[in-house]
């Protein structure tokens, strides 16, 4: 009798072990690729599914975007300028049968690229390139993770720069470089003033000059304005127009003569 119920809880046990194999359940962003007898058969979407006990056997793959911080970089630029630099990558499994059959560890062998392709970027690029343009660096930095991983069912969804570090004394001379343009800038712009002013100071001095009395009247509103300052010692020069009056009289009255 005790031999007997032994015999019914081992086969209840085992019974429930094959229902239990039987089927799985998805959440809605897994998919289970499926292994008949170690061939793949179709992955199976999310919610549950069907299995045939001791024979088949599923693998899940999470299909979420994975952000990943790349490890810090030490490579050379183009121009021969040791750098430091790391990015932020975003991507996700779009094919799980190629993920599981033809890359092990898809996501190690996508960080490999990743940080590959970062150096190989670097190396293409100026670092005026690196400080001015990280736009292009991550475009050609996503072109080249994009074509390494298609082949592995991965979507690389961007990838973005985060720090760069240089040379102190690299720093220093990007420092003196940023102040003579600067400077240089400020010259051009007081040239440019002085020059514009000059043009106009040659155009009031030539309509003074080719309008009658214009020159006069200036000379009174100059007076005018020493005029505030009660302490000052103002002296007057006869106007010209009567400087060339008395000249013209002069002339006349030796032609006279």
């Amino acid at each position: 009798m005790t031999g007997m119920l032994i015999f019914v809880a081992v086969l209840l046990f085992f019974l429930l072990t094959t229902a239990l194999k039987t089927f799985g359940i998805n959440q809605e962003y897994e998919r289970a690729v499926v292994f008949r007898l170690g061939r793949v058969i179709e992955p199976k979407g999310p919610g549950w599914y069907w299995l045939v006990p001791f024979v088949d056997r599923a693998v899940k793959v999470d299909t979420r975007t994975v952000t990943l911080a790349l490890d810090t970089q030490e490579t050379i630029t183009r121009d021969g300028v040791a750098v430091r630099v790391n990015a932020v990558l975003w991507f996700r499994a779009t094919n799980p049968v190629r993920v599981l059959t033809v890359v092990e560890q898809w996501q190690g062998a996508v960080t490999q690229a990743a940080e590959t392709g970062l150096r190989d970027a670097i190396g293409q690029s100026d670092l005026d390139q690196l400080l001015k343009d990280r736009a292009v660096i991550n475009q050609r930095l996503m072109g080249m993770l994009s074509k390494a991983v298609e082949q592995w069912g991965v979507v690389v969804d961007a990838v973005e720069m985060k720090d760069l570090d240089i040379p102190e004394a690299m720093q220093r001379a990007i420092g003196r470089e940023a102040e003579a343009i600067r400077e240089k800038r400020a010259r051009i712009i007081k040239a440019e003033g002085e020059l514009e002013a000059a043009q106009k100071l040659a155009d009031a001095a030539g309509t003074i000059g080719s309008t009658k009395g214009a020159l006069e009247l200036r000379r009174l509103q100059t007076l005018t304005e020493i005029g505030v300052e009660h302490n000052s010692t103002v002296i007057a020069m006869l106007p010209v127009e009567l400087l060339e009056a008395a000249k013209a009289i002069g002339d006349a009255a030796k032609g006279r003569a």
